[in-house]
């Protein structure tokens, strides 16, 4: 068994890939060549990617694929994503081009509100702490200027700052409850930033209102911190066309095809056991734009499966009906994104994903990124509800099972070659390569 270690932090990255082979690694040379296979040639590159986190000894790579022809708002865009599954960016690739022939995407932003909380404990008086909130909430604003002072050059700042009585849920327990406008920022340092000067403005005019009693001027800040729920950040994402305009080939009409997609959607609608399938679709063309961007996929996740459950049972985020002949699919979704700061003014690839979607607003890559979650979406119930999910799936999974056994260039052209064919299937694959081994 081995030890714990101590001022591994403070060890050289060749150093602590040493330790690790040393003490868990049971083929040390092999693992230490793959770790280094993965490092960088250009140093000042590879220095960028070690500073990005702590305790760096590689690179972990993901595919940086293109959907393109998307047709949003009237403006095409190649769309790039960053994601390890496959048949994501092909299913992508292929709703895009299904509905460039019938209109293409809309998407408008609804609101762009992003939130902040303060969560303190105070014991007393409530309409005591309510005369001090209000005394005090120019002071509040007053003492963030030099934090929001950029921002509101930029048409952003503070919207609202609002006192909460959470009281009959926990003891003691109020919020200040903060809106924030963070314009192409995704504004989690500059929101808690100003949160914990709040705080601090919060106690200390406390302490010392003379109207306050001993424990009353005790009050007692929990935590200052951004919320990644954001209900009123809010992005809508919608196609429609003719229900006869549906129909791709004489095996299903538009009407018939309709009303398979939007029993599909109804059923994700009630049932959350494939709520939670159906949204996975939707986030999976989400996160491969939001990752290939540098947001926060872990934030964008939470928020969107909150937003799901928002009225106490987990649902289906995308929506379909026939109004007047018209079939329409539609989204609204929480995403909160930003265009500046973190990663985008430093990661090269991300850099270059932003110059793939020519350079867009906060605005724009919310409609963007909204837009590929509906794509997916779409792609997805087509495919379950005509030919089924593994034929297309299987189909670019074959690479994956080819490339575990180690096939050659031949054995692969082979391979595709007789899966035109025939089901593809795991065994079936195994089954195929042994055979032309033997």
């Amino acid at each position: 068994m081995t030890k714990p270690v101590n001022g591994f932090s403070k060890l050289t990255k060749p150093e602590k890939i040493e330790w690790l082979a040393k003490n868990y690694l049971s083929d040390n040379q092999s693992a230490i060549s793959v770790l280094k296979q993965y490092w960088n040639d250009d140093e000042d590159l590879q220095k960028l990617h070690d500073e990005f986190i702590e305790n760096t000894v590689t690179n972990f790579y993901l595919p940086l694929g293109l959907a393109p022809n998307f047709l949003i708002n009237g403006k095409y865009h190649v769309l790039p994503m960053a994601i390890e599954e496959s048949s994501v960016v092909a299913a992508a690739s292929k709703a895009a081009k299904f509905w460039n022939e019938r209109g293409g995407f809309k998407a408008t932003v609804l609101n762009h509100k992003k939130i902040g909380q303060v969560h303190f404990l105070f014991q007393g008086d409530f309409s005591k702490l309510e005369q001090l909130f209000t005394n005090i909430e120019p002071k509040l604003r007053e003492a963030v200027k030099p934090i929001t002072r950029n921002m509101e050059k930029r048409g952003g700042g503070i919207l609202d700052i609002k006192l909460i009585d959470k009281t009959s849920e926990l003891e003691n327990y109020y919020q200040l409850f903060v809106n924030f406008d963070t314009r192409d920022s995704m504004g989690a340092n500059f929101i808690n930033s100003c949160l914990e000067k709040f705080a601090e403005v919060l106690q200390e005019e406390a302490r010392n209102n003379p109207d306050f009693t001993d424990e009353e001027k005790d009050l007692e800040v929990i935590m200052s911190i951004l919320s990644n729920y954001v209900p009123e950040c809010i992005v809508r994402a919608e196609v429609s066309c003719p229900v006869e305009n549906l129909a791709e080939n004489q095996e299903m009409s538009g009407e018939e095809f309709a009303r398979k997609f939007i029993q599909a959607v109804r059923i994700a609608e009630i049932e959350p056991y494939r709520a939670v399938t159906h949204n996975k679709g939707v986030m999976n063309g989400i996160d491969a734009v939001v990752l290939s961007t540098g947001n926060d996929f872990r934030a964008v996740e939470a928020g969107v499966h909150a937003y799901a459950s928002r009225n106490g049972k987990y649902t289906s985020l995308t929506h379909a009906e026939i109004e007047d002949g018209i079939f329409k699919f539609w989204m609204e979704i929480p995403l909160a994104l930003g265009t500046v700061g973190g990663l985008t003014s430093l990661h090269p690839l991300v850099k270059l994903a932003l110059d793939i979607l020519q350079r867009p607003s906060a605005k724009e890559l919310m409609e963007i990124t909204a837009v590929a979650g509906l794509a997916q979406n779409f792609a997805a119930l087509r495919s379950l509800t005509t030919t089924g999910i593994q034929q297309g799936h299987m189909k670019m999974h074959l690479m994956n099972i080819l490339n575990q056994n180690q096939a050659t260039a031949e054995e692969k052209e082979q391979m595709v070659e007789f899966f035109t064919h025939h089901t593809i299937t795991h065994s079936s694959v195994m089954e195929q390569l042994e055979k032309m081994r033997s």
